[in-house]
């Protein structure tokens, strides 16, 4: 319920009025995050701090990166961009410092909901919510005739109609490229199909089960309209489909939604059908096949107290009501700072809140199922094995990799 009461409390304050703070700082910063733009604004916002270098390092790769990068003494990386997934494993490696003292000192600006605490400890500052959902052509519905669906087996109906009917061959987009992605795509479904990662109260795998074959077997059918090449799309190859005129329907991050008909080139048509709804569910489930996410920053623990504190003011700055001031940036998330009004882009978010959207489970061992997740799908989704033999292969490379870490 945490991510839920984050992502709605910081939509309905009312900004008080502050102004613009100077940022000054007198030691290294360094920043590793995701690449899309409201991170890219978070990071630009840091590098307007003057007094010492600022550099950022944002890429579709940053969880590859981050725990390594924040190992060393002293880590490369003074703070590291996450969301409540992967701020699990910078935890597990005690890589990250609590934040308690430097929000005492410089984070009167903040709201308690973007504190992020963990075990009675600030370990992370929260800006922005973010959910995936649907997001569709609405010209291309209407041409055949059928309502933005609200299920898996309505959009698997419709995708069907505009394949009959010489629309589009491959109508349908997701981002299942193999690892990460196509796993997150399973937890979505998974969830909505009334799956639980985990037996109660215990790190024991509870994936290879009833929900989780009927999850897989609505990913395949899916896949059969996408792309032959979906197990290579991550959300920017999808996104580009969609902009291309080639897909009609997906499910597509919130974080992306307000850019994706805003470059260069997009058709006419694309950018006039456009349109966004909230999750859908699947198997007459009542509960979105999403999950609720939480986006913010870290302070690394293997910097000096300078580098940690300049790192602190920067990205302060770089979150601080002000930025809300231009419409662009004001549309690229549902932000959680003083001020944030709703866009016409935060709809599909808002909905998976509202529709009680479960948060990605922020446990300490969820890392590994997700790993576990993405290595082992792919053969499945390529028709090399069945759905019981994947999930079985889940668990086991799941259980060796827990039993390593201590979990089990």
């Amino acid at each position: 319920m945490f991510v839920k009461k984050l992502a709605l409390a910081g939509v309905m304050t009312v900004l008080a009025g502050t102004s613009a703070m100077a940022c000054g700082i007198n030691a290294r910063v360094s920043v590793v995050g995701n690449e899309f733009p409201a991170i890219q604004t978070v990071g630009a916002g840091a590098q307007e701090c003057s007094g010492a270098e600022v550099t950022t390092n944002l890429t579709a790769d940053h969880q590859k990166i981050n725990v390594p990068g924040m190992q060393g003494n002293p880590a490369e990386y003074t703070s590291a961009i996450i969301a409540n997934s992967s701020i699990v494993a910078l935890m597990n490696e005690d890589v990250i410092r609590p934040l308690d003292d430097l929000v005492a000192k410089h984070g009167k600006n903040l709201k308690k909901n973007q504190l992020v605490t963990i075990n009675g400890k600030v370990m992370a500052v929260a800006f922005m919510a973010n959910a995936q959902h649907l997001v569709y052509r609405a010209d291309v519905l209407e041409e055949i005739g059928v309502e933005p669906p609200k299920t898996y087996e309505e959009m698997l109906a419709a995708a069907k109609m505009i394949r009959d009917k010489g629309i589009m061959p491959n109508p349908v987009g997701g981002a299942y490229k193999a690892g990460w992605n196509l796993a997150q795509e399973f937890n979505n479904m998974f969830l909505g199909m009334g799956g639980s990662h985990f037996k109660s109260g215990s790190a024991e795998p509870n994936v290879s089960t009833e929900a989780g074959v009927k999850a897989l077997n609505m990913m395949k059918a899916l896949s059969e309209y996408m792309n032959p090449d979906f197990l290579t799309h991550d959300s920017n190859a999808t996104n580009a489909e969609f902009r291309a005129g080639n897909v009609a329907i997906m499910n597509m991050w919130g974080s992306r939604a307000a850019t994706l008909v805003t470059a260069d080139g997009v058709p006419q048509e694309v950018v006039d059908g456009f349109a966004i709804a909230g999750p859908m569910t699947a198997g007459g489930g009542s509960t979105p096949a999403s999950t609720l996410w939480w986006d913010g920053w870290t302070v690394a623990k293997n910097v000096s107290d300078a580098e940690a504190e300049a790192t602190f003011v920067a990205m302060t700055h770089a979150i601080r009501p002000e930025i809300l001031a231009d419409g662009d940036v004001a549309t690229q998330a549902v932000w959680l700072i003083d001020g944030y009004k709703p866009t016409p882009a935060a709809v599909g978010v808002f909905a998976a809140a509202e529709a009680n959207t479960i948060p990605y489970p922020m446990l300490p061992y969820m890392g590994l199922l997700h790993t576990a997740l993405g290595n082992e799908l792919a053969d499945f989704m390529q028709g090399k094995e069945s759905a019981e033999q994947a999930l079985a292969d889940v668990e086991a490379a799941y259980v060796a990799a827990a039993k390593e870490k201590g979990f089990l």
